[in-house]
C-alpha cells in the first residue's frame, strides 16, 4: 500500500480540502493474480518477464476523506516473476515534462532486462528525479512468486452442517501429508468456525483454501458480503466465542472483498 497526502482542490464542493491519496494491492501468489484499487492515486507500473513494462488500467477513484463513491478493484493477472512498481505522483509529475512522457520514461527504465531490484529503484531515481524538486516521492517495488500446486489445497463445500466435520478429516489429511501435524489443533478449530459462519450466515458457493508457505493460511470465501465481526461472549451465552478464539490462536485474521462475495482468512506461523 502506498499513500500520499493532498491539499489540492479536488471539487467545487470542497475547496482547499485535504485528503490522502491511496494505492491498495493485494497479489494472490497461488492464483497469479493482483487485486488492486486506488484513491486518487497513480496507477503502478507491471514489468512482465518478458521486460514490457505497461501502466495498469486501473479505474482510480477520489482521494481518501473527498467524496463518498466507491471503489472499484480491478483484478489483473500477474505472471510469475513481474515487477510491479508503486510510486506517489512526485515521482512522475514535473515542470518541464508532462506525466505523459514522464511515464514513458519510467517504463523505458523498468523494462531493461537484467537487473535486480535495488538496482531498479536506483535507475529509476537517477533517471527521473536527478534534481531536488518540491515534492516527495515514494518508489516501492516488488517481484512476485507463485506458489506450487502442492502448496495448495482447495475445497468445494456445500451449506450442509453435517460438511464441518468431514472438511476437518479432509484438513487432517492435508496437513500430515504436509508433515505439520503440530498445526491440526489450531487449524481444525479455524476451519470448523469459519466454515460453520458461512453456512449460517452466507451464501455460496462455499470454498476452503489452505496455503502452505512461511505460514499457513486458512481460507473460507462465500458469496455475502456480510463479514464477521469480533466481539466478546458473556459468561452465559452459549455462542460467540469461536471468533474470538481464532483471533487469539492464529497470527493475524481479515476480511477481503472479491467481485463475487468475501474471504475470510487467518494465518499461523510456522515453527523454523
Amino acid at each position: 500500500m502506498v499513500t500520499h497526502a493532498t491539499n489540492e482542490t479536488c471539487t467545487d464542493e470542497l475547496p482547499g480540502a485535504v485528503g490522502a491519496t491511496c494505492l491498495y494491492v493485494v497479489y494472490d501468489p497461488a492464483a497469479r493474480v493482483c487485486s488492486m484499487a486506488a484513491a486518487g492515486h497513480p496507477p503502478p507500473v507491471l514489468v512482465r518477464p518478458g521486460g514490457k513494462a505497461e501502466v495498469v488500467d486501473l479505474a482510480v477513484g477520489p482521494p481518501l476523506g473527498l467524496g463518498s463513491l466507491p471503489f472499484e478493484a480491478t483484478e489483473v493477472a500477474v505472471p510469475e516473476g513481474s515487477v510491479l512498481a508503486l510510486f506517489t505522483d512526485g515521482l512522475i509529475e514535473s515542470r518541464d515534462q508532462d506525466v505523459d512522457a514522464r511515464l514513458d520514461e519510467l517504463k523505458a527504465v523498468l523494462g531493461r532486462p537484467g537487473a535486480s531490484l535495488e538496482s531498479m529503484c536506483d535507475a529509476v531515481l537517477d533517471t527521473l528525479h536527478s534534481r531536488p524538486t518540491s515534492d516527495d516521492v515514494a518508489l516501492l517495488m516488488a517481484r512476485t512468486r507463485g506458489l506450487d500446486d502442492g502448496q495448495v489445497a482447495e475445497w468445494e463445500l456445500n451449506s450442509d452442517p453435517a460438511v464441518v466435520a468431514v472438511t476437518r478429516r479432509q484438513v487432517d489429511d492435508q496437513l500430515s501429508a504436509w508433515g505439520l501435524e503440530e498445526a491440526t489443533f489450531t487449524t481444525e478449530l479455524v476451519v470448523s468456525e469459519l466454515v460453520t459462519n458461512a453456512i449460517r450466515y452466507g451464501s455460496g458457493p462455499i470454498r476452503l483454501r489452505l496455503v502452505k508457505d512461511r505460514s499457513l493460511i486458512c481460507e473460507v470465501s462465500d458469496g455475502s458480503t456480510t463479514a464477521p465481526h469480533l466481539r466478546r461472549a458473556r459468561l452465559h451465552d452459549e455462542g460467540g466465542r469461536g471468533l474470538f478464539l481464532v483471533a487469539r490462536l492464529t497470527e493475524r485474521w481479515g476480511t477481503r472483498y472479491t467481485p463475487t462475495g468475501k474471504i475470510i482468512w487467518a494465518e499461523q506461523s510456522l515453527g523454523a
